[in-house]
């Protein structure tokens, strides 16, 4: 599977909900950093460390696609007879 298949592929219904959470999080910490007023350092680092994770979950909930295809390599279930 190419990267462009995975990026237009079907994202399941959590993997959308972490994405919607973490844009949330990039807007919010970007919000806070671009700010016109002097903050302090702390909320300056708390910002930073949002805006990264939210990029992060973002891009890998983008990157997650239900598998419609049968994989089956022919491995025998172990719980069946032989």
């Amino acid at each position: 599977m190419t990267i462009i298949q995975r990026l237009t592929g079907p994202t399941p219904k959590f993997f959308k909900v972490l994405r919607n959470i973490g844009l949330g999080l990039a807007a919010a910490g970007g919000a806070i950093l671009s700010a016109p007023i002097s903050l302090p350092a702390l909320v300056v680092t708390i910002a930073t460390y949002l805006t990264v994770a939210g990029t992060v979950a973002t891009a890998v909930s983008q990157t997650a696609v239900t598998d419609t295809t049968n994989t089956d390599t022919g491995a025998q279930n172990m719980d069946s007879p032989k």
